[in-house]
């Protein structure tokens, strides 16, 4: 019986193994074209918008004010910031609003290949999959594919989107303060507005578009030239 359970266990691990690493595989290649939190807002009625856009169609800011804003030292790690995963600990053990330590890498696997809900199963999950696209995909298809599929408002996704839901225009014309605007509402994209900000979006956006240029003159956004 023990024998037989082991068995199952290891073929059933073996067929997850497998089938995750194809997947990443090939979405390595093939513009991604749903994920699961989109599915949920076609269920709940709120439809979903969304337009794919390459990389090197993308203003270079866009990707310095996510790093400015999620990610500083995304360029340096290789899918875990431990230090950032640290601060984040401590932060939430003196109470308050809880605040995660996610690198662009674990949002990037966590919004492709899971759902947004979970426990330690889907943590475990999220760092499998972290893991794969760092050595599978590389840095630049890291941010291509979150700058594609990270919800930039209600039922809107990626930063092509959400610029000509914002600003009437392509994410390949963007200046730096839009850029920041979209990156300051990335991680409460439901509840925040990129459109006459004000508020903790209206500050945070301002800082973040001075911070591009201290992530291009520091060289933070060099994997991805």
């Amino acid at each position: 019986m023990i024998r037989r359970v082991f068995r199952l266990t290891f073929r059933a691990v073996l067929a997850f193994v497998i089938l995750s690493v194809l997947w990443v595989l090939i979405y390595r290649v093939v513009p991604v074209p749903y994920t699961f939190t989109m599915l949920g807002d076609r269920l709940s009625g709120t439809g979903v918008t969304k337009q794919w856009e390459p990389l090197d169609r993308i203003d270079p800011d866009m990707a310095r004010a996510a790093i400015a804003g999620e990610d500083a030292r995304f360029c340096l790690h290789h899918g875990f910031d431990v230090g950032a995963i640290e601060q984040a600990a401590k932060r939430n053990a003196r109470g308050g609003r809880i605040r995660g330590g996610s690198t662009i890498s674990q949002q990037t696997a966590k919004n492709v290949f899971l759902f947004q809900r979970g426990g330690y199963l889907r943590k475990a999950a999220e760092a499998w999959f972290t893991l794969l696209i760092e050595t599978l995909w590389g840095k630049r298809r890291i941010m291509e594919v979150y700058l594609n599929v990270a919800e930039t408002g209600i039922g809107t996704y990626g930063v092509e989107a959400g610029a000509q839901r914002y600003f009437g225009h392509g994410a390949d014309r963007l200046s730096p303060t839009e850029a920041a605007r979209i990156a300051a509402i990335l991680p409460l994209p439901k509840k925040r507005d990129a459109v006459d900000p004000h508020g903790f979006v209206r500050r945070h956006g301002n800082a973040l578009a001075r911070y591009e240029g201290v992530v291009r003159r520091s060289g933070l956004d060099g994997c991805l030239r």
